[in-house]
């Protein structure tokens, strides 16, 4: 017998910036300062990552496209990446993430491809936490995602591992 399944994603839409709370406004300033050395002469897609830590420190990434696409670096791996070398004992609490092009203006938030929801799940795994997940483009609504299992509901759950 087949069973319509249905799954929900609850995230908060904001549709101003000063609707943001000031924490994450702050974020998503670090995450446009990191998006400035993103290294994309081949898409012209600009992406920043800023990942806060429980101790308030804040890691910044950025994407790196290569001519031997696609061994390139998303932002938020990279961030992630120098998390665990940085900081490989602290928590990370939220992420943040915003994109920009140099072809077309980007007037919605973009969300973390596949490899990228599944880095940030396995860090909340690590870290028995949820990371807070918020997304931006250049204008337009912003995201808040309580955890990236909301971006990624089929996830393998990590109490088999």
């Amino acid at each position: 017998m087949q069973n319509l399944v249905k799954i929900e994603i609850n995230y908060i839409c904001y549709t101003s910036w000063h609707e943001v709370p000031e924490k994450y406004q702050h974020l998503m300033e670090e995450a446009k300062k990191a998006k400035e050395g993103s290294y994309a002469p081949y898409s012209n897609f600009n992406v920043g990552a800023a990942l806060l830590l429980n101790n308030g420190k804040i890691i910044h990434g950025s994407n790196q496209e290569n001519a031997s696409y696609p061994i390139g670096f998303c932002a938020e791996r990279t961030a992630l990446s120098a998390a665990a070398s940085l900081a490989s004992h602290e928590k990370i609490s939220a992420i943040a993430i915003t994109c920009s092009s140099i072809k077309n203006p980007v007037t919605k938030p973009a969300a973390p491809c596949g490899i990228c929801r599944q880095t940030i799940f396995e860090a909340e795994c690590k870290h028995h936490q949820n990371i807070e997940i918020i997304l931006m483009g250049e204008s337009g609504e912003i995201f808040h995602f309580k955890s990236i299992k909301d971006l990624l509901p089929l996830h393998f759950d990590a109490d088999f591992l």
